[in-house]
């Protein structure tokens, strides 16, 4: 038969197939578990969002990533593009109690695509920190995320640290308009050191701000690369980032958990949402990152109220193939445990036995004794039921 081409999906999303909704499911029930213990209460945004919230905030996010559509009386609206830029909406317009933590499960759209899967509907969950703006909370906050990828069984994982502030710092006293810092960190991101260079003697910035740059991309590894990069920091800013880093690694190392730790100064996330610590959770089995976060102090301003937070997202799909390619997904339970076969006119009998069975706690389904193979069923280790005029028996 020939597959008509509006059979199948637009680029970068897809559909999940029963096995792949189990484990999904499981996903989510073990880090719904962690979330509760740890006193997150869950939120759910709204999926359509005007377009202004996203295009015309400081911390704005670029109209080319935002699937937009037109309203009825046309106004211009958009899938939801971030989730955290939602929840710091949220906490300054419905005047959310602080502190407070925030958990969500969510899809986000993304209309370019981003990493090596080009994914574009994104499934998420992540919690956000609202109403603390200490060491502790940045260190709680990766403890936290450590956590939860421990819970859902994965292995071989290790959470990248660095800081906004230390690149910030790094450039302080050049006279860069914001839009020539973004072209600076996009090539540094690029580990493109001679074009950032370039654009630094373009606008004549000293010398040991250019050093600094070329050093950027040997800063990772443990946290003695702190020490390291002490000597690059020529700015009060800078040194507050490395102070901060040191604090918050000291806490991670008193909760047992400096193992997970590295610290990388030379990726450099995005200057106007993050104010403070960030951090990337990495895994071997997959190319791309499986979680991500950081510090946001000023994204709540946007939306009128000062809400200084910490929290992190993680890509669930993406932790789906991590834990495939780890082995540890398992196919699909049997849809029930007992299924209940009616002959017909014994309807009524086969009904009330399976609103007994689910009650009891029971996966039960329940068929016409004709549409299905009593055979076939029982080698399959379910329990067979039989209803007839007389009762219901066990095959």
């Amino acid at each position: 038969m020939e597959h008509k081409s509006y059979y199948r999906l637009p680029a970068g999303v897809q559909d999940l197939l029963p096995d792949e909704c189990y484990n999904l499911n499981t996903i989510e029930e073990k880090l719904q578990k962690k979330f509760s213990l740890a006193g997150c209460c869950r939120v759910q945004s709204a999926a359509l969002e005007f377009y202004d919230t996203y295009a015309e905030i400081k911390n704005r996010i670029p109209q080319r990533r935002m699937f937009k559509l037109t309203d009825g009386d046309g106004s211009l609206l958009v899938l939801r593009p971030d989730m955290t830029l939602a929840v710091a909406r949220m906490a300054a317009t419905a005047d959310i109690p602080l502190p407070s933590k925030l958990c969500y499960f969510s899809n986000v759209w993304d209309y370019a695509g981003t990493g090596s899967y080009t994914i574009r509907e994104i499934y998420q969950a992540g919690v956000e920190f609202l109403g603390v703006s200490n060491a502790f909370s940045d260190a709680q906050a990766i403890a936290f995320a450590i956590e939860c990828l421990q819970a859902i069984g994965l292995k071989d994982f290790i959470i990248d640290v660095g800081h906004a502030g230390f690149f910030k710092g790094i450039l302080e006293g050049c006279a860069l308009r914001a839009e020539e810092v973004e072209e600076v960190r996009l090539l540094v991101n690029a580990k493109d050191a001679v074009g950032a260079q370039a654009l630094l003697e373009k606008h004549g910035a000293p010398k040991n701000v250019s050093a600094a740059l070329a050093a950027l991309p040997t800063l990772f590894g443990g946290v003695e690369i702190l020490t390291r990069a002490e000597k690059y920091a020529s700015s009060a800013t800078a040194h507050a980032a490395l102070d901060r880093l040191k604090k918050v690694y000291a806490l991670l190392e008193r909760f047992g958990l400096e193992r997970y730790v590295s610290f990388d100064l030379g990726t450099v996330k995005d200057l106007s949402y993050y104010s403070g610590v960030v951090f990337t959770g990495l895994t071997r089995a997959i190319g791309s990152p499986v979680l991500s976060g950081g510090r946001y102090d000023n994204l709540a301003d946007d939306f009128g109220r000062h809400v200084p937070a910490v929290g992190f997202a993680m890509g669930l799909k993406r932790l789906l193939i991590a834990l495939e390619r780890q082995g540890a997904l398992r196919p699909a339970a049997p849809p029930a445990d007992v299924v209940i076969l009616s002959e017909e006119g014994a309807e009524e009998k086969a009904y009330r036995a399976y609103l007994e069975l689910t009650e009891a706690g029971h996966r039960t389904d329940l068929s016409a004794a004709d549409a299905v193979d009593a055979e076939t069923l029982k080698k399959s280790g379910m329990v067979i039921l039989k209803a007839t005029k007389k009762g219901v028996e066990k095959l």
